[in-house]
């Protein structure tokens, strides 16, 4: 029977295999870094801190102001887009997308894998 980070490293290996995702991770919701498959692991850590900063963030805001809790977040540049999305009341999966690429069937994927996680820890 598989581990925890096995079944969480599957949950991020089929998110990578999705058209134009370039990277992604697993965080809790305190930034910590869960597992990651970004090609500059150096900055995996800082990726999950600073995504669930946002993320935080932004369900902060959205509830002040009687929105209810936002489903992602998306920070759009130049050269592609980070998005952020919560998995429960535990964790957060982060992507990085390319900037020439569609984002339906990336969110509908990014959905069931967060939805899959947050089975998986709860």
């Amino acid at each position: 029977m598989p581990d925890t980070i096995d079944l969480v490293d599957k949950i991020l290996a089929d998110l990578k295999k999705v058209g134009g995702v370039e990277a992604c991770a697993a965080a809790s919701r305190d930034g910590l870094l869960i597992r990651g498959l970004l090609q500059k692991e150096q900055f995996a850590e800082s990726i999950a801190a600073m995504s669930a900063t946002m993320l935080g963030a932004a369900e902060t805001a959205t509830i002040e102001f009687g929105k209810g809790i936002p489903y992602r977040v998306i920070v759009e540049s130049e050269q592609g887009r980070l998005i952020a999305v919560g998995a429960g009341p535990k964790a957060l999966l982060i992507v990085i997308v390319n900037s020439d690429t569609g984002l339906g069937l990336i969110l509908l994927e990014l959905e069931k894998a967060a939805a899959r996680l947050k089975e998986l820890l709860s």
